[in-house]
């Protein structure tokens, strides 16, 4: 039987030979965009929303900037991509600490301009660590996964940069080293590098490394603002691309267990994959056979999705699979990437954003990594103003139901003056699962933390003051980060589960715990990327709603099974591999 998939599949096929042919581009600008009018507002819900986020990053000591390109214009693509952020507890002291990345101008980078670490004071205040941890460093930052990749016991960053990547080994005495030459990462040329994610696709024990390469260009290379039909948006000259630019390409390297790392990305089958400009990578088992596979929002271009084949091979079958393209079979400006169990089913969907004048999408899983575009049926077609970058499908208000959240901001500075219908600084988002199937947009609604303007990008979700929760991180052009406080309301309780990997991976990356609480059963799996280039907190959290205990399927990433049953509600339970709950913390 040929289904409507398979139609899609055939069309777009053409569609995306002709784009890399130069010819079929639509809209006659670098970025794509469906140009799509959104959807009339439903009769709102009228149900309270307990979530209420306040941006406290100024009184909690987030005061440095985040440079990235000039302010009120940018020539090259450098300057607008941007670049993500971290939850990482790095002194394993149980109370998160943030990293957050930095880029610079193109005529160097201003003084004090550097990637951040900043401890918790455990007081909802923190302090800036990065000279005496070793992690000062200016450049084009774009991505950061967080794991332990040598099975220590503290937690590892890796960085991707325009120009030069870097590994930063963690000591375990609050200090990191540079050991990207010598876990053999590091390069010669230099590249654009972009999402980048820790992976454990062989099950071996020790995580792997999936690299995405945004461009294959150089900024020397690059045409300037107006020069050719993919350097203007709506007739106003803007920075070039991606469309008309050479595309990106993804790497794998594989973990040898003694601190180094080979390139496997011919043989894994990786490297095949061309013509599109990957982003955010999210290293996930869609189809529920119990092996990682690897999805990738792309700009402008079909997404990919590597399907692993068992055998240190992957195959990209994300047209197969419905997740290249639109519900209509267009290329999508893919942003950012979140993943999780919107419905409760026990599967994980996934949620991408996109560019302006079209909508995010939704892609719905049934169970054998198939989906289907849900975007409109589930209410999300209503917003199409802003550009989506970092995003979460994440329980914002503890009602047992996934939340959305988006982090918003254009690209282009310098059309506002002439469109102020498209201002660069934009409110960031809030979708209210309502738990059939359906969202409804809250932005006052959900706090002041939401409404305000920013031209933001990465953004990662984690409990930084430890009171049961989702917090998030969110990187501004420009500005100092935001760091919204989540207040909740409403008496929903929760459940956090901390892994700790044995026979797998120490950072458990890749395993899964499925959740069971009334009559519902919800699928979380410990990501090491996903939002925009960023890492959340490995802490998963699961809210519970008026149910009072859980009970606990957790499926190892080598594909052992332990249950846990009748856990009670408002603690964060540690489960290590093997030995069941070892800690409970109240919060």
């Amino acid at each position: 039987m040929i289904t409507r998939r398979k139609i899609i599949s055939l069309a777009a096929g053409t569609a995306g030979a002709a784009f890399t042919s130069g010819a079929g581009r639509a809209f006659g600008q670098g970025i794509s965009s469906r140009g799509v009018k959104a959807q009339p507002r439903g009769k709102p819900s009228g149900r309270p929303f307990g979530a209420r986020f306040t941006d406290i990053g100024k009184q909690a000591g987030l005061i440095a900037p985040i440079v990235y390109g000039a302010l009120e214009s940018k020539i090259y693509i450098v300057e607008v991509v941007g670049c993500g952020v971290a939850f990482i507890d790095y002194d394993n002291d149980g109370w998160m600490d943030l990293f957050v990345l930095n880029g610079t101008h193109l005529e160097g980078a201003p003084t004090g301009t550097t990637n951040r670490l900043y401890k918790n004071n455990r007081n909802g205040t923190f302090i800036d660590m990065t000279a005496k941890a070793g992690l000062e460093r200016n450049g084009w930052a774009s991505g950061v996964t967080v794991g332990d990749y040598d099975n220590d016991g503290f937690d590892d960053i890796f960085i991707t940069y325009y120009g030069h990547n870097v590994l930063y080994h963690n000591n375990g005495d609050g200090t990191f080293t540079d050991v990207t030459e010598r876990a053999g990462l590091s390069q010669t040329e230099v590249r654009y590098g972009s999402g980048c994610t820790w992976v454990d696709y062989d099950r071996d024990g020790k995580l792997d490394l999936f690299v995405a390469n945004y461009l294959h260009t150089t900024m020397e290379k690059l045409p300037k603002p107006g020069e050719n039909p993919d350097c203007s948006w709506k007739g106003i000259a803007v920075n070039c691309g991606p469309r008309g630019l050479p595309t990106g390409y993804v790497q794998l390297f594989h973990n040898k267990g003694d601190g180094t790392f080979t390139d496997v990305s011919k043989p894994s089958g990786v490297s095949a994959a061309s013509g599109s400009y990957p982003m955010t990578t999210v290293a996930a088992d869609y189809d529920n056979d119990g092996w990682p596979d690897i999805y990738v929002a792309c700009d402008s271009t079909p997404s990919w999705l590597f399907r692993n084949q068992h055998d240190g091979t992957f195959r990209e079958e994300a047209l197969e699979r419905g997740v290249a393209l639109s519900e209509d079979g267009m290329e999508q400006a893919g942003m950012g990437v979140g993943v999780g169990d919107y419905d409760i089913d026990g599967n994980l969907d996934i949620f991408k954003t996109n560019f302006a004048d079209d909508t995010d999408v939704l892609y719905h899983n049934d169970g054998k990594g198939n989906f289907d575009d849900v975007t409109i049926r589930s209410g999300l077609g209503v917003e199409t103003r802003y550009v989506g970058w970092g995003t979460g499908m994440i329980d914002l208000d503890n009602d047992g139901l996934p939340d959305l959240f988006v982090a918003t901001g254009s690209v282009y500075p310098e059309v506002e003056k002439k469109l102020p219908n498209y201002p660069f600084h934009t409110p960031r988002l809030v979708f209210r699962n309502l738990g059939d199937g359906r969202f409804e947009e809250l932005i006052e609604e959900a706090g002041p933390g939401i409404s305000e303007a920013h031209a933001s990008r990465g953004c990662a979700f984690g409990d930084f003051d430890n009171d049961g929760d989702i917090d998030i991180l969110v990187m501004n052009m420009n500005e100092p980060p935001s760091l919204l406080r989540n207040d909740v309301s409403g008496g929903g309780h929760w459940l956090k589960v901390l892994l700790v990997g044995v026979q797998s991976n120490r950072s458990a990356i890749g395993s899964r715990v499925t959740a069971h609480y009334g009559n519902r059963r919800q699928a979380q799996e410990v990501l090491a990327q996903s939002s925009f280039y960023s890492a959340s907190d490995r802490r998963l959290h699961f809210g519970l709603g008026s149910e009072s205990a859980a009970d606990l399927t957790i499926r190892w990433t080598n594909g052992a099974v332990e249950t846990i049953g009748n856990i009670a509600a408002n603690q964060l339970v540690v489960i290590r591999e093997g030995a069941g709950i070892i800690h409970k913390q109240p919060f």
